[in-house]
């Protein structure tokens, strides 16, 4: 009797298998920084568990997502804080988590942190593999798990979120599935303010098909043109919300992050603030993030040289521009940063070239820096993260 024939694993599962040995790499960097910080925690006796879960924005986040919008905190000097800052996917996803499962808001965040990191790093791989093979797409997913901020993938903040759709609609448009694309990008604006980034990658890369066809006589197609429209519409969706809800629809939400001392000031607050860190003694915090955030310039243009898609470069300049020319918490930028996973592309590609013992010594000094200074930031640091 003849052997049954070999049925071919569906694409998914095939992806996900090339995919395996990644994020086995990304999974053991995050758990052996997770395991670190713990054991710091046990020695200064704090709650690993409350500082992954409740520090800094965690907390609101976690709030909206009990109560909804409504907060407002109204400080002594005149500054107020509302909640209408923070975009709304993030908390409405720990709202479902608390809906299905017997947990409070800070593990539902964490849950759905994590998991949104497991697919970010899956995306990343992706990602990596189309462009740069394999053995650099492996690399780049491990750099980007020991990055000196990435305890923040392991938080219940929105960094996973936003990567996760990120990537993968990178990774749509680059295969030229455009209506993934375009939702994936919807939902990466309604993640986190910089979410804009991606819908400025999905609608550049569909903008530019549509023009090919065009100039090639062809008709354009529905699909380009939708993922354009479609790209911005959780960002756009979110901004008009608050600026309805506070009665100023094109510029409530930009008052409501002025509140919070974010604005766009084309990079003189950040050069103001680089004289102050040359000038007079600082938390380690801000000096790290200025140099993390002089690294980043550096980073986008050696990954310039390397001619990446359109798409790629112009959501990575996009992450770098909002950094660089943002003001206010200056000690964020490196956070921003985390989803500007191309940024790493150089580097990962220096690395496959090195001889392995360089390469190992490379990601040992990354490792212990990423996994130390997680640990600072979270129970030394003064600084918001």
């Amino acid at each position: 009797m003849p052997p049954a024939p070999v049925r071919p694993l569906p694409p998914w599962r095939a992806a996900l298998g090339r995919a395996a040995p990644a994020l086995g790499l990304f999974a053991a960097a995050r758990l052996t920084g997770t395991a670190v910080l713990a054991l710091w925690c046990l020695h200064i006796d704090r709650s690993p568990r409350a500082l992954l879960a409740k520090s800094w924005d965690s907390g609101w986040y976690t709030r909206i997502a009990a109560e909804g919008y409504g907060r407002t905190l109204y400080w002594p000097d005149g500054v107020v804080q509302s909640d209408l800052a923070f975009f709304p996917l993030y908390p409405a996803l720990v709202r479902g988590v608390t809906a299905v499962l017997p947990v409070a808001g800070g593990t539902a965040g964490l849950l759905v942190s994590w998991l949104a990191a497991g697919a970010a790093a899956w995306g990343v791989y992706a990602v990596g593999e189309r462009l740069w093979g394999a053995g650099t797409a492996r690399v780049l997913v491990l750099l980007w798990g020991l990055l000196p901020h990435s305890v923040v993938l392991t938080m219940a903040y929105t960094e996973p979120l936003l990567t996760a759709f990120a990537a993968w609609a990178l990774y749509a448009v680059l295969t030229r599935h455009w209506l993934w694309a375009g939702v994936l990008a919807a939902l990466a604006g309604a993640a986190r303010p910089n979410g804009v980034a991606v819908a400025a990658a999905v609608g550049a890369a569909g903008a530019l098909e549509v023009y090919r066809r065009l100039r090639e006589r062809r008709a354009p197609g529905w699909r380009p043109c939708a993922a354009v429209l479609l790209a911005p519409a959780g960002w756009l969706g979110y901004v008009l919300w608050v600026g309805a809800r506070t009665g100023d629809l094109l510029g409530g939400y930009f008052r409501v992050q002025a509140g919070w001392t974010s604005r766009f000031d084309f990079g003189r607050g950040t050069v103001r603030f680089a004289r102050t860190i040359a000038t007079r003694p600082m938390d380690l915090g801000f000096t790290v993030s200025l140099l993390l955030t002089g690294v980043a310039v550096v980073l986008l243009a050696l990954l310039a040289l390397e001619r990446p898609p359109l798409p790629v470069l112009v959501y990575t300049a996009v992450l770098v521009v909002i950094a660089v020319g943002g003001a206010g918490f200056f000690e964020s930028k490196p956070r921003f940063l985390l989803p500007a996973f191309p940024l790493l592309a150089p580097l990962a590609l220096a690395l496959r070239r090195a001889r392995p013992g360089a390469a190992t010594v490379v990601v040992a000094a990354l490792a212990g820096l990423s996994f130390g200074y997680g640990a600072y930031l979270l129970t030394l640091a003064t600084m918001a993260l």
